[in-house]
Protein backbone atom coordinates (compact mmCIF):
# COMPACT_ATOMS: atom_id res chain seq x y z
CA UNK A 1 0.00 0.00 0.00
CA UNK A 2 1.43 3.39 -1.24
CA UNK A 3 0.92 6.82 0.52
CA UNK A 4 0.51 9.86 -2.19
CA UNK A 5 0.09 13.16 -0.51
CA UNK A 6 -2.60 15.13 -1.96
CA UNK A 7 -2.21 18.64 -2.72
CA UNK A 8 -3.76 21.60 -0.29
CA UNK A 9 -7.57 22.76 -1.38
CA UNK A 10 -10.48 23.63 0.07
CA UNK A 11 -14.14 21.69 0.37
CA UNK A 12 -17.66 23.61 0.48
CA UNK A 13 -17.29 22.51 4.43
CA UNK A 14 -14.02 24.39 4.54
CA UNK A 15 -15.53 27.52 2.83
CA UNK A 16 -18.27 27.32 5.40
CA UNK A 17 -15.72 27.73 8.57
CA UNK A 18 -13.97 30.55 6.42
CA UNK A 19 -17.64 32.06 6.19
CA UNK A 20 -18.00 31.74 9.95
CA UNK A 21 -14.95 33.68 10.76
CA UNK A 22 -15.57 36.77 8.48
CA UNK A 23 -19.56 37.08 8.70
CA UNK A 24 -20.74 39.48 11.09
CA UNK A 25 -24.07 37.91 11.45
CA UNK A 26 -27.08 37.61 9.13
CA UNK A 27 -27.70 37.35 5.17
CA UNK A 28 -24.26 36.43 4.34
CA UNK A 29 -23.29 33.71 6.92
CA UNK A 30 -27.18 32.35 6.90
CA UNK A 31 -26.69 32.02 2.86
CA UNK A 32 -23.96 30.09 3.44
CA UNK A 33 -25.15 27.95 6.40
CA UNK A 34 -28.72 26.93 4.24
CA UNK A 35 -26.23 26.28 0.93
CA UNK A 36 -24.81 23.55 3.39
CA UNK A 37 -28.15 21.84 3.91
CA UNK A 38 -29.52 24.00 6.67
CA UNK A 39 -32.75 23.46 7.14
CA UNK A 40 -33.32 26.83 7.67
CA UNK A 41 -32.48 30.28 9.30
CA UNK A 42 -31.07 29.71 12.80
CA UNK A 43 -31.68 32.67 15.51
CA UNK A 44 -28.82 35.17 15.91
CA UNK A 45 -29.40 36.08 19.54
CA UNK A 46 -29.15 34.42 22.54
CA UNK A 47 -30.33 34.59 25.80
CA UNK A 48 -28.85 36.20 29.03
CA UNK A 49 -30.72 36.72 31.94
CA UNK A 50 -33.84 36.17 29.94
CA UNK A 51 -32.89 39.00 27.50
CA UNK A 52 -31.70 38.26 23.91
CA UNK A 53 -28.07 38.71 23.30
CA UNK A 54 -27.69 40.25 19.87
CA UNK A 55 -24.05 40.00 20.25
CA UNK A 56 -23.94 36.74 20.17
CA UNK A 57 -23.92 35.12 17.08
CA UNK A 58 -25.77 31.51 17.35
CA UNK A 59 -25.86 30.96 13.83
CA UNK A 60 -22.33 30.95 13.11
CA UNK A 61 -21.68 28.58 16.57
CA UNK A 62 -24.20 26.31 15.14
CA UNK A 63 -22.44 26.60 11.47
CA UNK A 64 -18.97 25.92 12.67
CA UNK A 65 -20.33 22.86 14.82
CA UNK A 66 -21.19 21.58 11.94
CA UNK A 67 -19.08 21.96 9.29
CA UNK A 68 -16.40 20.90 12.11
CA UNK A 69 -18.32 17.28 12.77
CA UNK A 70 -18.40 17.13 8.92
CA UNK A 71 -14.54 17.51 8.92
CA UNK A 72 -14.57 14.77 11.40
CA UNK A 73 -17.05 12.31 10.76
CA UNK A 74 -15.41 12.27 7.11
CA UNK A 75 -12.15 11.46 8.86
CA UNK A 76 -13.54 8.50 10.40
CA UNK A 77 -15.67 7.28 7.23
CA UNK A 78 -12.92 7.30 4.91
CA UNK A 79 -10.72 5.98 7.46
CA UNK A 80 -12.80 2.92 7.75
CA UNK A 81 -13.29 2.47 4.17
CA UNK A 82 -9.40 2.46 3.92
CA UNK A 83 -9.26 -0.47 6.53
CA UNK A 84 -11.97 -2.15 4.37
CA UNK A 85 -10.14 -2.06 0.98
CA UNK A 86 -6.79 -2.67 2.77
CA UNK A 87 -8.09 -6.06 3.84
CA UNK A 88 -9.72 -7.13 0.83
CA UNK A 89 -6.74 -6.03 -2.14
CA UNK A 90 -9.23 -4.11 -3.31
CA UNK A 91 -8.73 -2.34 -6.44
CA UNK A 92 -10.23 0.52 -4.44
CA UNK A 93 -7.96 1.11 -2.22
CA UNK A 94 -5.03 3.64 -3.34
CA UNK A 95 -8.44 6.00 -4.59
CA UNK A 96 -9.50 5.66 -1.02
CA UNK A 97 -5.74 6.53 0.67
CA UNK A 98 -6.06 9.97 -1.63
CA UNK A 99 -9.80 10.32 -0.25
CA UNK A 100 -8.10 9.98 3.18
CA UNK A 101 -5.75 12.06 2.87
CA UNK A 102 -7.68 15.15 1.17
CA UNK A 103 -9.48 15.24 4.49
CA UNK A 104 -6.52 16.27 6.33
CA UNK A 105 -5.83 18.83 4.27
CA UNK A 106 -9.33 19.82 4.76
CA UNK A 107 -8.80 19.53 8.64
CA UNK A 108 -5.85 21.79 8.67
CA UNK A 109 -7.14 24.22 6.14
CA UNK A 110 -10.33 24.80 8.67
CA UNK A 111 -7.78 26.51 11.30
CA UNK A 112 -6.28 28.64 9.17
CA UNK A 113 -8.73 31.48 9.33
CA UNK A 114 -8.22 31.59 13.03
CA UNK A 115 -4.02 30.17 13.30
CA UNK A 116 -2.67 31.05 9.88
CA UNK A 117 -1.64 29.03 7.15
CA UNK A 118 1.92 28.26 8.30
CA UNK A 119 -0.45 26.49 11.82
CA UNK A 120 -2.75 24.82 8.84
CA UNK A 121 0.28 23.28 7.03
CA UNK A 122 1.93 21.82 10.09
CA UNK A 123 -1.91 20.30 11.33
CA UNK A 124 -2.45 18.58 8.17
CA UNK A 125 1.51 17.34 8.46
CA UNK A 126 0.58 16.01 11.63
CA UNK A 127 -2.58 14.73 10.95
CA UNK A 128 -0.88 12.93 7.35
CA UNK A 129 1.29 11.32 9.33
CA UNK A 130 -1.11 9.74 11.37
CA UNK A 131 -2.43 8.05 8.26
CA UNK A 132 0.49 7.05 7.02
CA UNK A 133 1.61 5.76 10.03
CA UNK A 134 -1.72 3.53 10.01
CA UNK A 135 -0.32 1.71 7.16
CA UNK A 136 2.52 -0.41 9.14
CA UNK A 137 0.10 -1.05 12.11
CA UNK A 138 -2.72 -2.87 9.54
CA UNK A 139 0.71 -3.96 7.84
CA UNK A 140 1.35 -6.35 10.62
CA UNK A 141 -1.76 -7.08 11.77
CA UNK A 142 -2.73 -8.81 8.74
CA UNK A 143 0.41 -10.36 8.71
CA UNK A 144 0.69 -11.61 12.36
CA UNK A 145 3.45 -9.81 13.19
CA UNK A 146 3.55 -9.34 16.75
CA UNK A 147 6.63 -7.05 17.41
CA UNK A 148 6.18 -5.09 14.03
CA UNK A 149 2.71 -4.74 15.30
CA UNK A 150 3.65 -3.30 18.65
CA UNK A 151 6.51 -0.95 17.26
CA UNK A 152 3.72 0.41 15.24
CA UNK A 153 1.15 1.01 17.47
CA UNK A 154 3.49 3.18 20.05
CA UNK A 155 4.65 5.03 17.19
CA UNK A 156 1.03 5.69 16.15
CA UNK A 157 -0.20 6.44 19.76
CA UNK A 158 3.24 8.97 19.93
CA UNK A 159 1.49 10.62 16.84
CA UNK A 160 -1.81 11.00 18.29
CA UNK A 161 -0.01 12.60 21.38
CA UNK A 162 1.92 14.77 18.72
CA UNK A 163 -1.27 16.01 17.21
CA UNK A 164 -2.70 16.53 20.65
CA UNK A 165 -0.04 18.56 22.45
CA UNK A 166 0.00 20.84 19.04
CA UNK A 167 -3.47 21.43 19.66
CA UNK A 168 -3.28 22.29 22.90
CA UNK A 169 -0.31 24.64 22.76
CA UNK A 170 -2.70 26.48 20.10
CA UNK A 171 -5.88 27.00 22.27
CA UNK A 172 -5.95 26.90 26.47
CA UNK A 173 -9.93 26.15 26.08
CA UNK A 174 -7.69 22.74 24.88
CA UNK A 175 -6.14 21.45 27.74
CA UNK A 176 -3.04 18.77 27.00
CA UNK A 177 -4.26 16.30 29.00
CA UNK A 178 -8.05 16.44 27.21
CA UNK A 179 -6.40 16.31 23.87
CA UNK A 180 -4.45 13.09 24.44
CA UNK A 181 -7.32 11.80 26.01
CA UNK A 182 -9.31 12.34 23.16
CA UNK A 183 -6.89 11.31 20.39
CA UNK A 184 -5.56 8.18 22.11
CA UNK A 185 -9.35 7.27 22.51
CA UNK A 186 -9.30 7.75 18.92
CA UNK A 187 -6.58 4.99 18.20
CA UNK A 188 -7.41 2.49 20.61
CA UNK A 189 -11.15 2.77 18.84
CA UNK A 190 -9.96 2.62 15.51
CA UNK A 191 -7.68 -0.58 16.62
CA UNK A 192 -10.41 -1.93 17.77
CA UNK A 193 -12.40 -2.14 14.61
CA UNK A 194 -9.73 -2.46 12.28
CA UNK A 195 -9.03 -5.82 13.85
CA UNK A 196 -12.44 -7.01 13.80
CA UNK A 197 -12.13 -6.08 9.97
CA UNK A 198 -8.79 -8.48 9.79
CA UNK A 199 -10.67 -10.86 11.02
CA UNK A 200 -14.15 -10.79 8.70
CA UNK A 201 -15.99 -9.98 12.20
CA UNK A 202 -17.93 -7.44 10.44
CA UNK A 203 -20.80 -6.86 12.68
CA UNK A 204 -18.59 -6.30 15.11
CA UNK A 205 -16.52 -4.26 13.18
CA UNK A 206 -19.24 -2.24 12.22
CA UNK A 207 -20.86 -2.24 16.35
CA UNK A 208 -16.95 -0.46 16.86
CA UNK A 209 -17.34 1.90 14.36
CA UNK A 210 -20.09 3.56 15.66
CA UNK A 211 -18.16 4.09 19.16
CA UNK A 212 -15.23 5.24 17.43
CA UNK A 213 -17.18 7.89 15.27
CA UNK A 214 -19.24 8.91 18.33
CA UNK A 215 -16.12 9.50 20.20
CA UNK A 216 -15.15 11.92 17.29
CA UNK A 217 -17.77 13.34 17.01
CA UNK A 218 -17.41 14.75 20.77
CA UNK A 219 -13.86 15.34 20.06
CA UNK A 220 -15.16 17.62 17.10
CA UNK A 221 -17.57 19.38 19.37
CA UNK A 222 -14.72 19.79 21.81
CA UNK A 223 -12.63 21.67 18.88
CA UNK A 224 -15.60 24.06 18.01
CA UNK A 225 -16.02 25.26 21.57
CA UNK A 226 -12.76 25.93 21.98
CA UNK A 227 -12.91 28.37 19.06
CA UNK A 228 -15.37 29.95 20.05
CA UNK A 229 -14.52 30.35 23.46
CA UNK A 230 -10.92 31.92 22.73
CA UNK A 231 -12.43 33.64 19.57
CA UNK A 232 -15.62 35.37 20.97
CA UNK A 233 -15.69 38.67 18.66
CA UNK A 234 -16.16 36.42 15.63
CA UNK A 235 -19.32 34.25 17.06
Amino acid sequence: MSIRRTPRSRTSVVSLIVAVTVALSGGGLLTAYAAEGGSGPVTSTSMHNGHADPAVDVSAQTALHRAMRTLWIQHMEWTYATVVAFADESPALQPTIERLLRNQVDIGDAVAPFYGERAAAQLTELLTTHIEQAVPVLTAAKAGDDDALRKAVKAWYRNADDIADFLAKANPAWPKRDMRDMMEAHITTTIGYAGDVLSHDHAGAIAKYDEAEAHMVEMADMLSQGLIAQFPDRF
